[in-house]
């Protein structure tokens, strides 16, 4: 399991060490290639031929199978290509399904602190409650899949900032009395933050048709 997905895992049908195993024998340049081609591949099929019922069995993957059947195919991609996007944004979906309540508490605080418009370009209700959060991830992954591509990278991407925003405030909060509870949350922030700007670099390139 690569270390960006390893603070949103959770258990899964498949266990890590085949992951490592399949890739320690695979060619570096074999694994970029089939990363980039089934991306393309996936998003094409599914935008040439919209299927309701495809689409939801995609945003519903990681509840199904886990994320390491995904991981196989994009953790190891760079973070501005077709497979880095999408690998990043199942795991911020991933992220939120596995503790909605904490996602809605780092969330509301990240709203009310940031003076800018990206609770809006999110599209969370106000307040958003941890159904509500559930709700947004998946129909941002909804968008990816059946709509404009680059407005559901930009809403995610508007959602990490957020949310990377709340974690950074409540780490604060928690640094005199709880040192190692402000890492952790200091940690999620940097990651986040990190997501949002490779998700709006992403959003750049679709717009120019050259992310790859």
């Amino acid at each position: 399991m690569s270390d960006e997905s390893r603070e949103f895992h959770k258990p899964v049908r498949r266990p890590a060490e085949l992951f490592d195993r399949v890739y320690s024998a695979e060619d570096p340049a074999e694994v970029s290639r089939a990363a980039h081609s089934t991306a393309q591949a996936l998003l094409s099929r599914v935008r040439d031929e919209p299927d309701a019922d495809v689409v939801e069995r995609l945003v519903g993957f990681t509840d199904q199978h886990g994320i390491d059947d995904i991981a196989e195919l994009w953790s190891r991609s760079p973070a501005t290509s077709l497979p880095g996007a999408l690998w990043r944004l199942y795991l911020i979906q991933l992220m939120i399904h596995d503790d909605p309540g904490t996602a809605a508490l780092l969330y509301e605080r990240g709203r009310i602190e940031l003076s800018s418009a990206d609770d809006v370009v999110a599209g969370a209700p106000t307040p958003a409650g941890p159904e509500e959060l559930v709700t947004l991830i998946d129909v941002i992954l909804r968008g990816a899949f059946s709509g404009d591509f680059a407005v559901a990278l930009e809403r995610a991407s508007a959602f990490c900032r957020v949310q990377a925003a709340g974690s950074t405030y409540i780490a604060d909060d928690y640094e005199p009395t709880e040192a190692d509870r402000a890492s952790a949350l200091t940690r999620r922030a940097l990651r986040l933050a990190d997501y949002g700007t490779d998700l709006a670099t992403s959003a750049a390139l679709w717009r120019r048709d050259a992310l790859t």
